[in-house]
């Protein structure tokens, strides 16, 4: 009787822990999902600021070679 009474409760134990490990299981999937997907936004906005980053200069460099012909003028 007593041997029932803790496998009962052992049973009991085990159906909570596998229904708690199911909603934490749930729960890091939403977490690595969103993780993702702000991973994806801040490749983004880093890939076009680099990108931008990269035509300053080239614009600068052509301003500064556009000073040269009015001065020989």
């Amino acid at each position: 009787m007593v041997m029932e009474k803790l496998n009962s409760n052992l049973y009991l134990q085990n159906c909570y822990i596998m229904k708690e490990n199911e909603r934490l299981r749930k729960k890091a999937q939403v977490l690595n999902q969103e993780n993702q997907a702000l991973l994806s936004e801040l490749k983004q906005k880093l890939s076009k600021a680099k990108n931008s980053a990269n035509t300053i200069p080239d614009l600068n460099l052509s301003s500064s070679s556009n000073t040269n012909p009015p001065s020989s003028s």
